[in-house]
């Protein structure tokens, strides 16, 4: 994957694991973290369920707004976080 150039600040992120699974957490590098979860020192949830593939990324304003998006975000249901990258990726591909 070719490394983008990201602006300074906070992000959530959304990975799929190799079992399907999804994994939401917060970074300031989404490539880094990325490849930290594929390395195996990520969280632990990702150590045993890799490689991981980024899915969703949404900016923060601070660290403490990106917390509670995370939070929001892992008390979605299974379908909810479904559609939420679903809804992201079809909006990515119409800039295209």
């Amino acid at each position: 994957m070719a490394r983008v150039a990201q602006k300074p600040g906070w992000f959530v992120y959304v990975v799929r694991c190799a079992d399907r699974t999804l994994y939401t957490g917060v970074t300031t590098d989404t490539q880094r973290r990325i490849a930290e979860h594929n390395q195996g020192v990520g969280a632990r949830y990702t150590r045993s369920r890799g490689p991981v593939r980024l899915v969703y990324t949404e900016r923060a304003a601070d660290r403490g707004a990106a917390l509670r998006r995370e939070h929001e975000i892992k008390r979605m249901s299974a379908d909810a976080k479904k559609q939420l990258v679903a809804r992201r990726r079809r909006r990515v591909t119409r800039r295209s």
